[in-house]
């Protein structure tokens, strides 16, 4: 695009696109109308391939605010070219939000606008008039975009959050809810709130499909064919054509009915809303508009918006979105307004940043707790597809093309072929006016000649190999919604894990706990489930600080506070409508120990049971929680004991966080220690700490209180210690994955030494190898940002003997004059490292990421960000993850493998039933026997066209060719049963080191294709000449018998009156058609590789017996004409002795194709190819080593100048 008046729409996100605007122009839509009507429509064929030459072939340039077409393209590196229409809509105001000035004293929800455009005041001051104003807009993949005068752009309007909304106006502006006026004025700019994936019409796919370049190519195949009297021939390939588009409409048109019954299932709900006169109505869900307060009914719904919550509380299934069934505590945005804290009061409202205070689309709303006479209320924020869930399904609607060398090779490939044909339509051209053939004549062999360079069933070939692939994968339980990513994990050279669900069971058992007593450890114990402890500040935390809820009277909530809270023995009750409606706030949900651990003085006889009954009882009510935020690591909350004033508060989380939040005087000295020697052990630690809180802050302050006045000024209490086991699958995997040169990474939110020990323990780090820590501080008091290098010490070694970091100076340079070191080397940082490193180091980035094996700590965009990085370095990145935190991570790798089978897996590519990672080598290995499918089923399609392609050339010399049924018994019976056949070969069973090729055009695959068709060339000249010098030899007509059979004279005489026209029944045709036919059988055999990443060709019985039936059948035809078939195939009799030639000259180039292919090809080269692997000139493991000689070779180059510090680190 030309760069004057460029603009950009989504500037900084994912769908970035350049955009610029044109008019029609009348001179220039005439001259298109004429080249539609010159070229037969094929230019208007061309113009909807090329939505670039068809806006600026009949549109002229102009600015954007006067565009009536868009061209749009998108920056990524896919380029890829849009139209769209500039239509307009009437409304009163140009700005979504306020329907007149801020100043008028009945605008529902007004705020200071930009300017009050359009509206004419009433002279007699009653009100205002509204004057109807042209709002212009586009659509785009669902998407509309609206045209901004400030901006001079068109933008995409969100919700709520375009306002950049605070909380203090969220409670004041919002909270009350929208008049009718001002809900349909939002409405024509957010339109209907439903996520509406409309099932196209069977009509309207297929023309969306026949207009594909493909059918079109055929199309004209077939007219071609037909008028030279190719009537079987076209017959077939249209019968092939309509079993293949019929196919093809049913396959797409089931996958948008799934996701339209998927979607449409929640999308119409009846909803209570609020309006601005304190009313509550009943509506459906489509007519909500971001704004509207959403009544959440106390027995639950499925959301259908996302909403920001500002009463009550919500227990929430969102597992849609998360891939975890675990449900989550939904709290009400605090109101500023009732704790006077001004930076709440400033703090802008952000859907990602306020998770924990939002619903999304989708989920499903399980419980709510709420005040007498008040409702659990919710503010609209988004609608429709610019709802979490409504991104999602238009993820799913629109994906991104696939980005893979084999199909950027085979479009090359493609390219030089159509070369080759173009060489031969000039030769048939030139040879049909020497010979001064008729001009119809010309024309049609000409064109006929390009027909047969090109095959029409390439692409239909193409995919075969990976259907047969699909399918095997779904009968060892791996579901694929993308078949086209199954070749791409045959490429796989790296894989990150996941850790927690992945990599470990998803429980975690109680190994033990250590509390803390005025500032120093005691010893560990078992058990907290004792009266000694029962009334201890310890176990009341362990009760008290957790999110779990009963659901259907079991208890529910995240695993790890599960095993925790049911490690302490107490028993949780929630208080039911009945008592809730009694009082005037929120009942709070109560925990206690059970009698028999409470500690039973003795009772006198006189005692009054009741009265002791009440006297020692034992509760704890939590009144307010502050939910578990994995940007926080940590979650808290306000409990009040029974018969006590003041409240506590409790706190639990990442050690790190917690010591850091309480004062310094109640940390042990040691606490670094310790905590390292557990997770060094591999163990998940978790802190506690607790805080009596003011006695002047009451029920309704804790209710509004900020977050970080309640979680500050702790004391420490101590840890809790989990053990998280490895699944028995896993350690036997990774060595799997080791052996076959597939790196292993770990990404992880865990802590950094627990994910280190879990990975020596599972054989992702072997234990001879060394890991340094990279640990990235940022600019700091006027400090450059900067990076410490330390090396982890061995997992065996105490921690409280001695240092437990040795500082490294390290040496990052990359001369190769650097001493090596023997050790190998993993590097390992945290989230927050690599936040600091991708903004301050980008030079480093690549380095590290090239040798990172743990990232710990990491949030679910840098998850994300870290497969990019990783990709940016040419691997092939895989990542398995069980759907929670991992849905970016498993969208953006190249083959992303889900262990969740809940809604969530929509979002991967591949979603597996087997819960632990042996699913990652069967994928690969069947990616693997996809691509080699692929690249075999090419080559033989290739080699099969130029072939025909060289016979046809041959024919074309003295105006002979192919008849009609030898075109249909090479094409149909040999071609289709060889390709649909040689691509069942099953995956190897073994994951071995090599590595597919990456793409076509390689120097192996080149050479392997040139020899054969070399070989097939000399063989077909060979044959050729060799008739002609036959002393029986002569120009055939009917009258010839050069058999001298009686045979022979029937067959040549039904003949007579069909050789003028054509020319089809000769010597050379004969030959030739025998040669040929055997050479495509001998091709698929040598194509049709087995080891090593299939099972042996002699294993795939359908290929095995159609080769063998073809071979019989053809020497059947070859040693014993029948005049039956000779007739049929239009081929005629030769003498004996030629066809013993023939069959000499056919084993001939069997032997000489067979010894080029196994002993050159697969000996020699292919040894060569597999050394040479691309990725180990830039530092990656190449295909030969192991993935660590790579990480050794910089390494060990920084090893060189570590410089070892004898300081202990404090």
């Amino acid at each position: 695009m030309e760069k004057e008046d460029l603009k950009i729409v989504n500037k900084g996100l994912e769908d970035e696109m350049e955009i610029a605007g044109y008019r029609p122009c009348r001179w220039k839509l005439a001259l298109v109308g004429l080249g539609v009507v010159c070229t037969g429509g094929f230019l208007l064929l061309l113009l909807y391939w090329m939505p670039e030459w068809c806006v600026k072939g009949t549109c002229t340039r102009t600015t954007l605010r006067e565009a009536e077409v868009l061209l749009l393209r998108s920056t990524d590196e896919f380029k890829q070219w849009f139209r769209a229409k500039v239509r307009v809509v009437l409304a009163t105001g140009k700005n979504p939000f306020y329907l007149d000035c801020p100043a008028s004293p009945n605008v529902a929800n007004g705020h200071a606008a930009h300017g009050c455009i359009g509206l004419l005041e009433d002279p007699s001051g009653m009100g205002t008039k509204h004057q109807s104003l042209q709002i212009r807009y586009f659509t785009l993949h669902s998407t509309k975009y609206y045209w901004n005068d400030m901006m001079q752009n068109f933008e995409v309007l969100n919700g709520l959050e375009d306002l950049e909304v605070t909380f203090s106006s969220i409670y004041s502006d919002h909270s009350t809810g929208l008049t009718t006026e001002m809900q349909d004025h939002r409405r024509l700019f957010f339109g209907v709130n439903e996520i509406d994936v409309k099932v196209p019409s069977v009509f309207k796919l297929l023309i969306k499909e026949v207009l594909n370049p493909f059918y079109i190519f055929q199309l004209f195949s077939v007219i071609l064919w037909s008028s030279d009297e190719y009537y079987y021939y076209a017959s077939a390939i249209v019968f092939m054509s309509v079993i293949s588009i019929a196919s093809s409409l049913y396959t797409i048109r089931k996958q948008y009915v799934m996701l339209h019954d998927m979607v449409a299932s929640h999308s119409i709900v009846r909803v209570s809303v609020c309006r601005a006169n304190n009313e509550i109505e009943e509506a459906l869900s489509t007519d909500l508009v971001p704004g509207d307060v959403l009544v959440i009914p106390t027995n639950g719904t499925i959301m259908p918006c996302d909403a920001v919550l500002i009463s009550g509380t919500c227990i929430v299934n969102e597992s849609m979105l998360t891939g975890e069934s675990v449900p989550v505590t939904k709290t009400n945005l605090p109101n500023p307004s009732l704790d006077k804290k001004e930076a709440e009061e400033a703090s802008v409202y952000n859907v990602e940043e306020h998770k924990r205070h939002t619903l999304f689309c989708g989920t499903h709303v399980i419980q709510t707790r709420f005040y007498t006479g008040e409702l659990v209320k919710a503010v609209v924020v988004r609608t429709g597809f610019s709802t979490e869930k409504g991104q999602l399904v238009r993820s799913i609607l629109y994906p991104k093309p696939t980005d893979f060398k084999l199909y950027r090779d085979a479009y090359l490939f493609l390219l030089c072929l159509v070369g080759v044909a173009g060489i031969g339509f000039i030769y048939t051209l030139v040879l049909s006016i020497i010979n001064e053939e008729p001009a119809r004549f010309i024309i049609v062999e000409s064109l006929d000649l390009i027909t047969v360079t090109v095959p029409p069933a390439l692409p239909a070939a193409m995919t075969v190999g990976i259907f047969y692939a699909q399918r095997r994968l779904k009968r060892i339980g791996i579901f694929c919604i993308s078949p086209q990513r199954i070749n791409m994990c045959g490429q796989l050279n790296l894989v990150c894990f996941d850790k927690t669900g992945t990599l470990t069971e998803d429980g975690l058992d109680l190994w033990g706990v250590q509390r803390v007593d005025n500032a120093r450890f005691l010893f560990s114990e078992e058990s907290v489930c004792r009266e000694a402890l029962v009334k201890s500040r310890f176990v009341s935390c362990m009760a008290a600080c957790h999110s779990l809820t009963r659901i259907e009277g079991e208890l529910s909530g995240d695993p790890l506070d599960l095993k925790m809270f049911e490690a302490t023995g107490w028993i949780l009750e929630e208080p039911t409508e009945e008592e809730t409606s009694l009082h005037n706030r929120i009942m709070p949900t109560v925990v206690r120990p059970p009698k028999q651990l409470l500690p039973q003085p003795q009772i006198t006889s006189n005692q009054d049971m009741e009265l002791y009954e009440l006297s020692s009882s034992y509760e704890v009510g939590i009144v307010r929680q502050f939910p578990f935020s994995s940007a926080l690591q940590r979650m808290s909350v306000v409990a009040r004991l029974l018969g006590e004033k003041r409240m506590d508060a409790y706190l639990k989380g990442a050690p790190e966080v917690v010591a850091s939040l309480c004062k310094k005087e109640t940390v042990p000295e040691d606490f670094s220690e310790v905590l390292e020697g557990y997770t060094k052990q591999g163990f998940r630690v978790i802190a506690l700490a607790h805080r009596r809180l003011e006695s002047k802050l009451t029920w309704h302050k804790v209710q509004n209180v900020s977050r970080d006045l309640i979680e500050s000024g702790m004391e420490f209490l101590g840890l809790i210690i989990m053990q998280n086991k490895l699944k028995a699958e896993t350690p036997g995997v990774l060595e799997g994955l080791r052996h076959a040169n597939i790196r292993t990474v770990m990404v992880t939110g865990d802590n950094m030494l627990t994910a280190i020990s879990v990975a020596r323990d599972c054989g992702m780090i072997p234990p001879q190898d060394r890991v340094i820590i990279a640990e990235a501080l940022p600019p700091k008091d006027g400090q450059a940002a900067r990076i410490d290098w330390r090396y982890a010490n061995n997992p065996t070694t105490r921690p409280n003997k001695g240092t437990h970091f040795e500082v490294v100076d390290m040496g990052l340079d990359d001369d190769d004059d650097k001493q090596s070191s023997p050790q190998r080397y993993h590097f390992a940082m945290s989230g927050r490292s690599f936040a600091v490193i991708t903004t301050h180091f980008q030079d480093l980035l690549q380095k590290l990421v090239l040798h990172g094996t743990v990232f710990a700590r990491m949030a679910p965009d840098q998850k994300t960000q870290l497969v990019e990085a990783l990709q940016s370095v040419d691997y092939f990145v895989g990542m398995c993850g069980d759907g929670a935190n991992d849905c970016g991570a498993l969208k953006r790798a190249h083959g992303g493998i889900s262990l969740s089978e809940l809604e969530a897996s929509v979002a991967s590519p591949f979603t597996s039933r087997t819960p632990n990672i042996s699913c990652v080598p069967d994928l690969i290995r069947e990616g693997r026997a996809a691509l080699i499918t692929s690249f075999c089923v090419f080559k033989f399609m290739a080699l099969y066209s130029i072939i025909q392609y060289i016979s046809i050339i041959l024919l074309y010399s003295f105006s002979s060719n192919l008849g009609d049924f030898q075109f249909l018994f090479i094409d149909v019976a040999i071609i289709l049963v060889m390709v649909f056949t040689m691509s069942l070969n099953p995956a190897s069973k073994e994951l071995v080191a090599q590595r597919p090729p990456q793409g076509l055009i390689s120097k192996p695959l080149l050479f392997s294709v040139l020899t054969q068709i070399l070989v097939c060339l000399g063989f077909q000249v060979l044959a050729f000449l060799l008739v002609k010098k036959q002393s029986w030899y002569e120009v055939w007509t009917p009258a010839s018998d050069a058999c001298n059979t009686s045979g022979s004279t029937d067959h040549n005489a039904t003949a007579d009156g069909y050789h003028s026209e054509r020319n089809i029944r000769n010597y050379e045709n004969t030959t030739l058609f025998y040669v040929s036919s055997f050479q495509y059988l001998i091709i698929a055999i040598i194509f049709s590789k087995g080891k090593p990443f299939r099972q042996p060709s002699y294993r795939n019985w359908p290929f095995l017996l159609s080769a063998v039936f073809f071979y019989f059948l053809l020497l059947f035809i070859i040693l014993y004409p029948i005049p039956a078939i000779n007739n049929v195939l239009e081929i005629v009799c030769v003498p004996y002795q030629w066809r013993i030639m023939v069959l000499i000259i056919i084993v001939a180039n069997a032997a000489v194709s067979v010894l080029i292919e196994t002993v050159v090809f697969d000996t020699i080269l292919r040894k060569l190819v597999f050394s040479a692997d691309k990725q180990g000139r830039r530092g990656v493991a190449s295909a030969t080593q192991t993935p660590q000689v790579g990480i050794d070779h910089w390494g060990g180059q920084v090893a060189g100048t570590v410089v070892l510090s004898k300081d202990t680190v404090p």
